[in-house]
């Protein structure tokens, strides 16, 4: 039996992960989960699965969380996650938050021994380096639960690593793919969140129709596979099927499909390195029409340039793209800028940084501040930059 943590029970992740663990009771048992906000979804949760431990990360909501059911320990805040992902019953700490308040109980639980299954591809964004490093060092098997990760994980599984000449990455486009600039920047709210084949939280839908998600890949790939990022390629592939394939040194193409469901990949990581069956939906090869892949435009999807660069100059480059864009797309979801603001904010920002090439995780975490300080800033500055 494993024991599960999950992060961002909440979420669209989080909630999908619950599902697989309740599809194997035999084989899985949720332990702890932690929320940010969502007290009302939580407590659905705590009354179906009756975890041991629950943390919330705003305090006045993990008051509102004993309110409703009477329990206690409730735990809270930063110490609260920390307290889950290290807890001595938790086996496997399902990272399933987007953003930066998961890096530190995610390094303490690696140091503590857990086994990691890492949807949130921010972390690795931010501080991929000092992850990878610290999970190797402790014995820890980090397994990505991204779509595109997860295929690319599966397709190098016995593959000696001198084997491999090249990483696919694989993306449907996005709403705007093929949409005349004009279109996009011009598109209304709902619009951006109308993903074509995924049902995603509105943070990495805005980032998918900017694809700015496929430059924090790029990152992503390259240290959780330690290959460098000019042989990690991009294409655009609308059907959705194919979620990544790897190139090998004789011209041999492995690649991992199957239908845009988000509980096959969590439960390859809940199970891993076994697979287990499942009764999730299955590919139809003989309904497929036609496969297309595509090279990505750069003038036309700026954010995708900017990731690529800052991919190219590594270190601190990173954590000031990835601060700057969820500052950006905060403010764009806030209405505070238009959507065709957001590659502005972005590359004035790292404009400003000076790049630090191997940061600790304290530099990581001012540098990610500072970004994020600086993009708000320039979230109220007129456009005065063309990127």
């Amino acid at each position: 039996m494993k024991r599960v943590a999950v992060l961002g029970s909440t979420g669209s992740i989080g909630t999908s992960t619950l599902e697989v663990i309740a599809s194997h009771p035999d084989k899985l048992q949720l332990v702890g989960v932690a929320a940010r906000s969502r007290a009302d979804i939580l407590v659905r949760q705590l009354d179906q699965f009756r975890p041991k431990l629950v943390a919330m990360w705003e305090e006045e909501k993990a008051r509102e969380l004993q309110r409703l059911t009477g329990r206690r320990p409730i735990l809270v805040g930063m110490e609260g996650l920390i307290q889950l992902a290290t807890h001595p019953d938790v086996d496997i700490v399902v990272v399933a938050t987007s953003g930066r308040d998961a890096l530190i109980p995610l390094v303490q639980a690696i140091q503590a021994g857990k086994q990691i299954a890492l949807a949130s591809k921010e972390l690795l964004v931010m501080a991929g380096e000092l992850i990878m490093r610290l999970a190797r060092e402790h014995g820890v098997s980090l397994v990505p639960i991204d779509s595109e990760h997860a295929a690319l994980f599966q397709c190098l599984q016995g593959i000696p690593k001198d084997r491999v000449s090249r990483l696919v990455i694989t993306g449907s486009g996005g709403p705007f793919w093929g949409v005349p600039p004009s279109q996009r920047h011009a598109a209304t709210r709902a619009q951006v969140l109308s993903h074509p084949k995924w049902q995603m939280g509105p943070k990495i839908t805005v980032d998918s129709a900017t694809l700015m998600n496929k430059g924090l890949e790029v990152i992503e790939a390259r240290w959780l596979f330690d290959v460098p990022v000019e042989r990690i390629q991009i294409v655009i592939h609308p059907e959705a099927v194919v979620h990544g394939l790897i190139e090998l040194v004789d011209g041999s193409v492995l690649a991992q499909m199957s239908p845009c469901d988000m509980r096959l990949p969590i439960q390859y990581a809940l199970s891993f390195p076994e697979r287990w069956e499942s009764r999730l939906p299955r590919l139809s090869l003989t309904q497929l029409s036609a496969l297309h892949f595509l090279a990505p435009d750069l003038e036309q999807f700026p954010c995708l340039r900017l990731a690529l660069d800052a991919a190219a100059a590594a270190g601190s480059a990173c954590v000031v793209l990835n601060g700057a864009n969820d500052a950006a797309v905060q403010g764009y979801l806030q209405d505070e800028v238009p959507f065709a603001e957001i590659p502005r904010v972005i590359a004035e920002t790292l404009e400003q940084h000076t790049p630090i090439l191997h940061p600790t995780l304290d530099e990581v975490l001012a540098v990610d501040a500072w970004s994020r300080t600086v993009a708000e800033t320039l979230l109220r500055k007129p456009s005065c930059h063309v990127v």
